[in-house]
């Protein structure tokens, strides 16, 4: 039997690529004829470079989900509802965190599977506050009086304001992205910004160019941040051996009656449409994806699953301090973002103007026109992807 060669291009963190090494290995233990080579990149250039680009190059991609919408429009990638059994697919629905697996489904097809699960949640130094005396916040009213002592740390580049801003509008009860002539009605834009800006004004200003990875790396490597209220959650940061200091997850606080409803993140694990090898990729695929490799292999090698029967498998949590079981209502009550084709110039560029106002103030309504304008670009298809 002739060798066959897969490529498959991820994400350069120990959750985005070390469990989908130790996952190749043990398929190609099982499956002599194939070798599956895995790329990384940064954490930025995931989010930059355009995707379908990259079909033309791998055969399997890491994506997020706010591209199915155009996965779709191009056909670039398969619809794996075609390729895979609809007990399979049955599975990984009644077994989704979250949104997560529904989240890859577009225009009546499964353009991805549910291969990692985020979103923001609490983190905290524990030593560190139990030293001082101080309980986990569990109200935004503590989380503005701990920021008074600059031991709060955000995420605050514009892909993650921006995301912020979506959970501040739910959190003033109205969902973004209801209709087209706006993002959000003018007066729950205006409060959701302020919110934001009474806490941002108070946070060290080069947290304004750190992503989650950064803010969780700063709060296990110094003493300088105790806190942090809203970053996309990763469970190494609670794994014995990875990190100096251990980072402790919990539920968002309480924002006046309700608690904070975050934006979900996470990855699927899709095949290239130009794949000269469909079978075998979408094996791999159901493989990496299954229960019996998601709770054992790759949550053990440091990934975050996408399937609820690893988040709460007894040894996945032991393993993470509880992460997945203290994060799991997070994940049920998250927000999911839009997915139409033209969303991505959108999440590209909206952040800017948002992260501008929550470091120098200004008039919040100039930035609600602002986003509107790239919103109703975005709606009429500018910057959409390259057709193939």
């Amino acid at each position: 039997m002739s060798e066959i060669v897969l490529n498959g291009i991820t994400w350069g963190h120990s959750r985005g690529i070390t469990p989908l090494q130790a996952a190749a290995q043990r398929f190609m233990e099982l499956h002599p004829h194939i070798t599956i080579h895995w790329k990384k990149r940064t954490l930025q250039e995931f989010a930059d470079y355009p995707l379908e680009k990259l079909v033309h190059d791998y055969d399997l991609l890491i994506i997020d989900h706010p591209w199915v919408g155009c996965a779709a429009a191009t056909q670039s990638v398969l619809p794996l509802d075609k390729y895979l059994p609809s007990d399979y697919l049955l599975n990984q629905l009644h077994n989704s965190t979250g949104a997560s697996h529904i989240s890859y489904n577009y225009e009546g097809h499964q353009w991805a599977l549910a291969i990692d699960a985020a979103t923001p949640a609490a983190s905290y130094r524990a030593d560190l506050l139990q030293q001082n005396n101080l309980p986990v916040p569990e109200t935004w009213e503590e989380v503005m009086a701990l920021s008074k002592d600059g031991k709060v740390a955000i995420p605050a580049i514009p892909i993650d304001v921006l995301m912020n801003f979506y959970m501040f509008c739910i959190a003033f009860g109205e969902e973004p992205f209801t209709q087209t002539r706006e993002v959000v009605s003018k007066n729950t834009g205006i409060q959701a910004l302020q919110s934001m800006r009474s806490l941002y004004s108070r946070i060290d200003k080069k947290l304004f160019q750190c992503n989650p990875i950064q803010v969780a790396e700063l709060m296990t490597t110094t003493n300088d941040y105790w806190y942090c209220p809203f970053a996309y959650c990763y469970s190494n940061y609670t794994r014995t051996g990875y990190a100096k200091n251990l980072l402790n997850y919990a539920d968002l606080v309480h924002f006046g009656k309700h608690r904070l409803r975050s934006t979900i993140g996470g990855t699927g694990i899709s095949v290239s449409s130009f794949t000269k090898h469909k079978k075998e990729a979408v094996d791999f695929a159901a493989f990496v994806c299954s229960e019996e490799c998601q709770s054992t292999l790759y949550v053990q090698h440091g990934g975050q699953p996408g399937h609820l029967k690893a988040w709460t498998n007894i040894m996945a949590n032991l393993l993470t301090g509880s992460f997945f079981q203290t994060v799991l209502p997070v994940m049920k009550n998250g927000y999911m973002r839009p997915r139409y084709n033209g969303y991505l110039h959108f999440q590209d560029h909206a952040g800017a103007p948002v992260q501008q106002y929550l470091l120098h103030g200004g008039n919040p309504e100039d930035v609600l026109k602002e986003i509107d304008r790239i919103y109703k670009q975005s709606l009429a298809g500018e910057k959409m992807s390259l057709s193939l």
